[in-house]
This record gives C-alpha cells, sequence and structure tokens, in this order.
C-alpha cells in the first residue's frame, strides 16, 4: 500500500537519509530542501532513466544543457516578463500572502479550521498580479534601477531549447520529426510553496520539445501520452495510483492547443479521492508560439520556414517523481 498520509513520508524521508530541510541548522529556508546520501542516488536514477530512454534509445531527440541566465530579451519576448504571474493578496490581520486562486487550499494562518477571508476577523486585500521569476542584476557596478543590468534566473529549461533551435538544427541536420532533451534546474518564485517538495522555489526540470508539422501534431500529442503512462508503469509506479487530467479552455497556456496532466495519488489520506491527486507532469501542445515569438529576431529568420510547425511538450520536475517513487507501493 501507498504511504497513510504526507508526514509519514516527511519522516520517513529524513530518518533514511533521502531529503534534509535545507540550511536546517539555522532554522531552515521555506521550500528548500537538500538531498541525502540515499536521495541524490534516487533523483541521479530518475534523470538518467529518462534521459536514456529519451536520448540515447531513440534515434530522433537531440539532448541540451543551456544557461540558466539568459539575456533579459528571452523572457520578454516569450511572454514572461508580461504573463508569467500570480494573483497575490495580503490579510491585513494576520500579514499572511495568498494566492487568490487558491485560498480554499490553505488554512487561515489564526484560524487554522478556516480558509483565508472566511472568519470575520479578515481583512483582504485587493489581488493583485505578482511576477514569479527571480530577478538579479549582472555585472561589477549593476543596480535595480539599471534596466540594462536587469537579469532572470529562468522559471522554466523549455526557452534555452527554443532559442537555440536553429543551432541544433543547423548541426545536427535532423529533419522533422524530432525532438529536443534538457535536465536542469528552474526557480519560480512561489506566493504559496506546497508541501514538503511539492512546488518548490528551486527544482529540476526534464523537459523535452517535440517538433512536428502542424497536421501531425494532436496524433503525436497523443502518443507521447501513452508513452510516458507506459514508462511510469517501467519504473514500478502502480497505474492505480495514476490519472489523466484535461485541462479545460480557461486552464490551458497562452500558448497552449491540448495539455494533458498526468496526475499522482500523492495525498491517499484525504476522504475525497478527487483532492488526492495532482500533478506529476504535463503534456502540452504548445503550436507554434514559441518559435514565432523568437523568428521576430532578424538571427532567427531561418526559422522562418519552421514557424508552421508544432512542438509537444512533455514537461516534468524531477521531484514530483522523486516524491512518488518514494511513495510508491512497489519497491
Amino acid at each position: 500500500m501507498s504511504a497513510p498520509n504526507i508526514e509519514t513520508i516527511v519522516s520517513l524521508a529524513k530518518r533514511r537519509g533521502f531529503v534534509f530541510p535545507a540550511s536546517e541548522i539555522y532554522g531552515g529556508l521555506g521550500s528548500s530542501w537538500d538531498y541525502g546520501q540515499l536521495g541524490v542516488e534516487l533523483a541521479n536514477n530518475i534523470k538518467r532513466s529518462w534521459w536514456d530512454w529519451l536520448v540515447h534509445e531513440r534515434d530522433d531527440i537531440e539532448g541540451l544543457d543551456s544557461s540558466i541566465i539568459q539575456n533579459r530579451l528571452v523572457w520578454k519576448y516569450s511572454g514572461h516578463e508580461q504573463t508569467f504571474h500570480d494573483p497575490l493578496i495580503d490579510c491585513r490581520a494576520c500579514k499572511g500572502r495568498f494566492r487568490e486562486d487558491k485560498l480554499l487550499d490553505v488554512q487561515c494562518p489564526k484560524h487554522a479550521s478556516v480558509h483565508p477571508g472566511e472568519d470575520k476577523e479578515c481583512d483582504l486585500t485587493e489581488a493583485r498580479e505578482f511576477n514569479l521569476m527571480f530577478k538579479t542584476t549582472m555585472g561589477p557596478v549593476s543596480s535595480d534601477e539599471d534596466p540594462s543590468a536587469i537579469a532572470y534566473l529562468r522559471p522554466e529549461t523549455a526557452q534555452g531549447i527554443f532559442i537555440n533551435f536553429a543551432n541544433v538544427l543547423n548541426t545536427s541536420r535532423r529533419k522533422l520529426p524530432f525532438g529536443i532533451a534538457q535536465i536542469g534546474k528552474a526557480f519560480r518564485n512561489e506566493v504559496t510553496p506546497g508541501n514538503f517538495i511539492f512546488r518548490t522555489r528551486e527544482f529540476e526540470q526534464m523537459e523535452m520539445e517535440y517538433f512536428c508539422r502542424a497536421e501531425d501534431a494532436p496524433g503525436l500529442h497523443q502518443q507521447w501520452i501513452d508513452e510516458f503512462q507506459k514508462w511510469f508503469a517501467s519504473l514500478g509506479i502502480s497505474a492505480g495510483n495514476l490519472k489523466l487530467y484535461e485541462q479545460t479552455k480557461e486552464e490551458l497556456a497562452h500558448y497552449a492547443e491540448r495539455t494533458v496532466d498526468i496526475l499522482y495519488r500523492f495525498f491517499p489520506e484525504r476522504a475525497d479521492e478527487e483532492k488526492q491527486f495532482d500533478e506529476l507532469m504535463g503534456i502540452a501542445n504548445r503550436t507554434d508560439y514559441d518559435l514565432r515569438v523568437h523568428s521576430k529576431k532578424p538571427v532567427f529568420t531561418a526559422l522562418l520556414n519552421w514557424v508552421s510547425s508544432r512542438y509537444m511538450q512533455p514537461s516534468a520536475n524531477q521531484l514530483e517523481w522523486f516524491r512518488a517513487l518514494i511513495l510508491s507501493d512497489k519497491e
């Protein structure tokens, strides 16, 4: 059977040397975790298995390792500077901060039996947009007031793939369909980080963009959904603990035509079965959005003949797979 609750897993993970709270001797740091001696081996095995399956065992996918810090224009053209936001609200009474769209998922800091805004003492502000990218400055004399010095820690690895599309295409002499895979750190300044290693601010993504002709996109999208379900089974994750969730039109990202999430039963202790599941990975049909916006730059004119192509994006947070394997009912 799966573990009864997340508290049991946290305790077990620490006792067995899988995961430790980061900076623990100084009181820790919210949503930050260190891999222990067994945890780092499990994490490396997950990444190695994914890489071998996609890059080494197939003949249509190339590998890439792009920089964590990119030119700011990458995030301007991709839309992240303008759209990568969460709705943030504050409570004037308890000084707590919450995502407006996740109020029912958290408890009031002062009154644990209710959600923020439900107690008579609650005094919530109007929602405002909060950009999730970690901002920094580059250069020895840089300052926050100098726009040319601003840079971001990447919030996803996908853009590194898109801006290197022409490089990979020209050096590998690939023809459609083909994919580019990458494993690397990403950073998101989450308003409300999740439980344990769920929805952390620093995480490792395993992403692959599969480029194809527009007319082939629907079939290939479904093929990748099926393939990843089979691969999870090969890792020992029970099919009974997995389910598919089709995002509604209202939930879809601005670039997506269709997105299917693979959910895992992370919270078996919850009475409501629907609430037992949370996202393990997402597989999106991103259309031609990213190549099209980056092809506006003169250096990308070579892409103009490719912008009618579509690409599938199987995207996963390695921490979620790590947690699913610990929770799995198969050793």
